[in-house]
């Protein structure tokens, strides 16, 4: 399903600085890649080039502004300078989650793979690797996956993610074959000024189990962006799940969108924690294929300052007895900004569909808002479907409650949120990640006055 996006009918400095810049890439690359990425590549900035950027005159963008990206002319990401083994450690004031866990860790730096400060093992019957590697080692996997969804989607930035796509993960698990550990992707923001397009695949076969979980900090103040894209393919009878935090710095931008196509009888976890960024900008695109499926898209995002988090989804049932459910939470501070949109289309095919989506959002200040629009489109009589917002405050009586027993008002509003944003933490299926991010919102919320 396609997003309504308006042709611009100028083409702004930056629009031009980005189709020049795609020049370059050609002219310097054009000999070393494989002719269906090139076709790739020259499909995405085609897109980009008829659209543009979208704008708040756009349906799907109308809360949501990013002409401060679309203004500006941010650099394609470069290799970071050379840094030791101890780098992570070394970063002051920031907390990279999930360091103790066991697990394979590949590390990008400004978009490039770090492989000093990575560790990958192996196991048969599953391909871990960058990208980048995979598309020279295992060509026929990843030409047979890549694009194949971007490919349709008619947005500016999922057009320059095709066109500019630089590394990321690759993940083949074969039939039968279950991750024996989570893969942990951890990108870090070093040069302001820059565009990072990074772009993971994931392949999860019959009747197999993976684990991913990514996570973005930045490790340097001031302006950039991160345009990222997941394509997840998830075979049938298979389970998969995919944890993302989002910490970056308070100046920089993100946007991303996660495709999945879903196979019969399987089941994939998606969770979205946003935290930092001042636009982040999260587009979900899931279409249930086969019968059986079960699908749970999980969000929270705790917002401060001017922040803007948005989450805009499409779940497509095209099949019958599947079951969706989407929960999004919001914590929202200041003057800061929440969106919600989702949609839920049942085709005609999809009879005896399950289908929940809810949006919950508590405002901690006045000047918060929070924008919430759930839609429901369904083409078949034999469906259970609900949707629901609430938008508000504190419960006062609730707080009086605490009170009465001796706890503190701050005490008592961080337990009242702590236990909001645990309705969605608790939703995650592995347990260490679970754990440690409930310890990571508890330890943000006490950061807030929350007065």
């Amino acid at each position: 399903m396609s997003e309504m996006t308006e042709t611009p009918t100028t083409v702004s400095d930056a629009e031009d600085a980005r189709l020049a810049a795609f020049d370059a890439l050609e002219a310097a690359g054009a000999a070393g890649q494989p002719q269906w990425l090139a076709q790739l590549r020259k499909s995405g900035i085609a897109r980009f080039s008829e659209k543009g950027y979208p704008t708040i005159k756009d349906e799907d963008w109308r809360f949501t502004n990013v002409s401060v990206i679309a203004d500006m002319d941010f650099a394609p990401s470069v290799a970071a300078e050379a840094v030791d083994a101890g780098y992570l450690d070394s970063l002051e004031g920031i907390e990279i989650p999930f360091q103790g866990l066991d697990c394979h860790k590949l590390v990008f730096l400004n978009g490039h793979f770090a492989s000093h400060l990575s560790s990958v093992g192996t196991q048969d019957g599953v391909i871990l690797s960058t990208l980048s590697e995979a598309i020279t080692a295992h060509e026929d996997k990843v030409s047979a996956r890549l694009g194949s969804r971007s490919k349709e989607d008619a947005n500016g930035f999922a057009g320059l993610n095709d066109a500019f796509l630089s590394d990321g993960l690759f993940l083949h698990v074969a039939r039968n074959v279950s991750l024996e550990k989570p893969v942990h992707v951890i990108h870090v923001g070093t040069v302001a000024g820059s565009v990072s397009h990074l772009r993971h695949l994931v392949e999860v076969e019959t009747s197999a189990k993976a684990t991913v979980v990514e996570t973005h900090v930045s490790a340097v103040e001031g302006v950039y962006v991160t345009n990222s894209i997941n394509e997840w393919f998830v075979g049938d009878n298979t389970q998969a799940e995919h944890v993302k935090v989002q910490d970056q710095s308070i100046e920089s931008y993100h946007i991303a969108r996660f495709y999945s196509d879903t196979g019969r009888d399987s089941h994939l976890a998606h969770h979205s924690i946003a935290l930092g960024a001042a636009i982040s900008r999260n587009d979900l695109r899931t279409c249930l294929a086969g019968e059986g499926q079960n699908c749970v898209l999980n969000g929270l995002y705790i917002t401060r300052g001017k922040q803007v988090a948005d989450h805009h989804m499409v779940v497509d049932h095209a099949s019958p007895r599947c079951e969706s459910h989407e929960y999004f939470n919001g914590i929202l501070d200041d003057e800061s900004k929440g969106i919600f949109h989702g949609r839920i289309h049942v085709r005609q095919i999809a009879q005896k569909t399950d289908a929940k989506q809810t949006s919950k959002n508590v405002l901690l200040s006045d000047s918060a808002t929070a924008n919430a629009k759930p839609q429901l489109e369904i083409y078949a009589d034999d469906v259970k479907c609900t949707h629901g917002a609430t938008i508000g405050q504190l419960d006062p009586q609730s707080i009086f409650y605490l009170r009465a027993r001796g706890i503190g008002e701050k005490r008592a509003r961080q337990m009242l949120v702590h236990g909001f944003a645990g309705e969605i933490v608790e939703r995650i299926e592995c347990e260490p990640v679970r754990e440690e991010l409930d310890t990571l919102v508890w330890d943000r919320l006490e950061d807030q006055s929350l007065a």
